[in-house]
């Protein structure tokens, strides 16, 4: 590791007193921080991520620990997408591990964007104990489409994994590392974005209704499943406007059942 490589890491815990959940515990190294926490909800704790270089250079190395305490409720979001640049050798990693020990979290992070030449791993391990509720999402995008720049060199390496009660309910892994990798019909089919949201429920009617909320000029990007208490929607295609825009979708109809609560945009979302 090179000294102009940044290492980041920071530690959340949240807990909650006197009917209010707190951001108890904050401890940082490096260019991962947080500004205050918000309450548009009252008692609900909102916190935005912030990484003040605006993007993950090779050698980079980020390190997030979330973990949420009995009966307390997060929402965690990010003020705009985080950018994987490209690199000569060293690699970039993002790991991030949740961990909802009775209480609330939803995981809402703006989308990832992989430029070409990028070799970079990104993953996320959700640990939840006990009645723990979890609603979260990962949008990936290789290449920016939006200027016709495809993802034609680099490797991008993803692992998800859920546990509850320290059982595994899903575990997840994908290389993309050359074009045969995009064009696969068992990878990307050619498409640039794919994303998946997550939503633990026991609700089995969710899915027909969550379904018929999908545009039909959406439908063929869209698949949504229940299996083991967990909905699992996941997006393939083109846009991550309209990947964004289909999750927020869904999260605000799923939130009720799920979170017991109406939707609340995070603010920053609008800017």
């Amino acid at each position: 590791m090179k000294s102009s490589d940044w290492l980041a890491q920071l530690h959340l815990g949240f807990s909650k007193i006197a009917g209010k959940t707190h951001l108890v515990e904050r401890h940082r190294k490096g260019p991962l921080t947080v500004q205050r926490a918000l309450y548009p909800e009252q008692d609900l704790c909102h916190v935005y991520l912030l990484h003040p270089p605006g993007g993950v250079a090779g050698g980079d190395q980020l390190h997030i620990n979330i973990d949420v305490r009995k009966k307390s409720a997060a929402l965690i979001t990010t003020p705009g997408a985080t950018k994987f640049y490209r690199t000569s050798e060293a690699w970039s990693s993002q790991h991030q591990t949740l961990t909802v020990s009775d209480g609330c979290l939803e995981w809402l992070p703006q989308e990832n964007i992989f430029f070409p030449g990028a070799k970079s791993e990104l993953h996320t391990t959700v640990h939840l104990k006990g009645d723990a509720t979890f609603i979260g999402w990962e949008i990936n995008c290789l290449g920016r489409p939006s200027v016709q720049e495809s993802f034609d060199h680099g490797e991008a390496r993803f692992r998800f994994s859920l546990f509850r009660d320290g059982l595994p309910l899903l575990h997840e892994r994908l290389v993309i590392k050359d074009q045969k990798d995009l064009f696969s019909c068992a990878k990307l089919r050619g498409q640039p974005v794919f994303g998946t949201l997550y939503a633990t429920t026991q609700e089995t009617g969710l899915v027909e209704s969550i379904r018929s909320l999908v545009p039909e000029h959406h439908k063929h990007e869209l698949a949504i499943t229940l299996i083991d208490g967990l909905l699992i929607a996941r997006y393939l295609g083109d846009s991550t406007e309209s990947a964004r825009t289909l999750f927020c979708d869904l999260w605000k109809a799923l939130r009720p059942a799920v979170v017991k609560r109406p939707p609340c945009t995070p603010r920053i979302w609008h800017t």
